[in-house]
């Protein structure tokens, strides 16, 4: 579904990838881990069309969209949910989630979309009318990937997810992923919590200095003494 093959980005004289290759398959959910500034936000915003890779390529569905317009790419069904939500704080979640919709034409299915949000996120259709930056950090979290879901992804990339969220709602915001990958939706997720992230991913890779240094399936992964030492507080 998703394949990387050797990308190379570069920060004005900072090498962030080098060469990095790995793939997502139709219906899994990827773990991609390692440490702050290893690449892995970098990672997502190549693929997305953030940012223009300098080497390498980004297929999707066998198609390259290396380096094209992240509308574009969107357009596919390829969705990126940034870290820190960047949610629109002084809109009301309804109108957040239409935002989702704005790739898409016919209302009537953006509204079947927005229900279908609602069903499976009911706190948001408790609060649609709230404006989206008096929402807990939590429910901020879902109304992001509720948007994104309003767009019609086939494959979502989640930046940091768990990120600033006590341990009870990491649990709710990780089984939500778990659901939608259920329901038919690829996810590639980028997460520092290791131990959440392989929890609910069918494989991972870890990647260190903007190179893969470790893949295999999770549950491997969660042996793997390096990985153990490292990510998962040697416990």
């Amino acid at each position: 579904m998703l394949d990387i093959d050797g990308l190379d980005v570069h920060y004005g004289g900072v090498h962030a990838l080098r060469g990095l290759s790995l793939g997502v398959a139709e219906g899994e959910i990827v773990a991609l881990l390692g440490n702050n500034g290893a690449g892995k936000t970098t990672t997502l915003a190549a693929v997305s069309g953030l940012l223009r890779p300098s080497g390498g390529r980004v297929l999707f569905d066998g198609h390259e969209i290396t380096g094209r317009k992240p509308h574009r790419i969107t357009a596919r069904g390829l969705v990126h949910v940034p870290e820190g939500r960047r949610i629109f704080s002084t809109l009301s979640v309804h109108e957040n989630l239409q935002l989702g919709g704005y790739l898409v034409r016919d209302q009537a299915e953006i509204r079947r979309r927005i229900e279908q949000v609602y069903e499976l996120l009911p706190r948001l259709a408790e609060r649609r009318a709230q404006q989206g930056g008096t929402l807990s950090g939590g429910e901020q979290q879902m109304l992001a990937i509720g948007r994104a879901l309003v767009t019609g992804p086939r494959l979502l990339l989640l930046d940091e997810p768990s990120m600033g969220l006590a341990p009870l709602v990491v649990a709710s915001v990780m089984k939500l992923i778990a659901g939608i990958n259920a329901e038919g939706t690829s996810v590639l997720l980028v997460e520092q919590n290791a131990v959440a992230a392989l929890g609910i991913a069918h494989r991972g890779y870890v990647i260190e200095n903007g190179e893969c240094v470790l893949d295999g399936p999770a549950a491997e992964l969660r042996r793997d003494p390096r990985v153990v030492e490292a990510y998962l507080g040697g416990s």
